[in-house]
């Protein structure tokens, strides 16, 4: 497994196959109705999972199989992103049923989760009452409010946010309301240069760029367990 250092900007989730910005440490998020599979595309890491958008009960099985086959290369290094979507996707009950079978195989393969939810929060938070998982889960694409947060990071969450949400003024107490300890920042494959939002986001929390990606490196090294390193 490749690894970032303390002087990379970490862009934690991106659909974009190669990074646009020198020292940038990208995790590429492929899908299992895609036909793209880890080892095929340049990149350093990889996330690999079921998104609920793409799920339906004919492809359910054949795109089940593709995640444990992917699991267990050493470069993918979190499974999803999987989860809930109560605007677009199947029935609640198949969502949920990926959603467990995906939880489990990451448990098997001791790797975290990250997670895409969408006006579905009572079916994460049921699941996670249910799965008790032994590591964390990462929510990406977030922007909510400052009550959601402290509920998701209560139960071991990390939190990384919508590029665009961010970037905006009223994301500035947010992000200063929240631990450093649980959050990272990403593109979303949307073109945008996380140099920029790691800017915005250090003049929120009035600290240095270099700081900012000190915190979310040693964040990396705690979500993937990897503290000896």
């Amino acid at each position: 497994m490749n690894l970032p250092g303390p002087e990379d900007y970490i862009d934690i989730h991106t659909h974009d196959e190669v990074a646009s910005v020198p020292g940038t440490f990208s995790v590429i998020n492929l899908m299992a109705h895609e036909e793209d599979r880890p080892g095929n595309i340049c990149s350093a890491a990889w996330t690999f999972g079921i998104h609920p958008w793409f799920l339906t009960e004919l492809t359910h099985e054949l795109q089940m199989n593709a995640v444990y086959e992917a699991a267990g290369n050493p470069s993918v290094i979190a499974i999803g992103e999987a989860g809930f979507d109560k605007l677009r996707g199947p029935s609640v009950e198949l969502q949920r049923k990926a959603f467990e079978e995906q939880v489990t195989i990451a448990g098997e393969y001791n790797k975290p989760v990250i997670i895409h939810c969408v006006r579905a929060w009572e079916e994460l938070f049921r699941a996670y009452k249910r799965l008790k998982p032994g590591l964390p889960w990462l929510v990406h694409g977030f922007r909510g409010n400052k009550d959601l947060a402290a509920q998701l990071i209560a139960k071991n969450m990390f939190l990384s946010f919508w590029f665009d949400f961010i970037i905006r003024p009223e994301a500035s107490e947010l992000i200063r309301s929240l631990p450093e300890n649980r959050i990272f920042l990403e593109t979303d494959g949307s073109g945008v240069d996380i140099r920029n939002i790691y800017l915005k986001v250090s003049a929120d929390l009035e600290i240095t760029v270099d700081k900012l990606k000190r915190i979310i490196f040693k964040n990396f090294l705690d979500f993937f367990n990897l503290k000896n390193y």
